[in-house]
């Protein structure tokens, strides 16, 4: 079994947890995806932050460009391995 992890890079907290949520319902996927907050060194205004959404995909059966797709409609992406 593999170690195969997604990472969904969003604009804004709210857009996190709303594609985390979402996730599960439109690919099937049994854990909760993690989210953290990626700010710039030396930047502390939440503004500037982006939010990581970071999903296992043991199986590897998740499609990486579905993945792009739904992350970009939060104005987002999928960040290549």
């Amino acid at each position: 079994m593999s170690d195969v992890r997604h990472v969904l890079v969003l604009p804004d907290r709210d857009a996190a947890e709303e594609a985390a949520e979402v996730l599960g319902e439109r690919f099937g996927i049994g854990e909760e995806p993690r989210l953290v907050r990626d700010a710039l060194a030396g930047e502390d205004d939440a503004e500037d932050a982006q939010w990581l959404v970071l999903l296992r995909d043991a199986e590897g059966r998740l499609d990486p460009a579905e993945l792009d797709e739904f992350a970009g409609e939060w104005e987002g992406w999928r960040e290549e391995p």
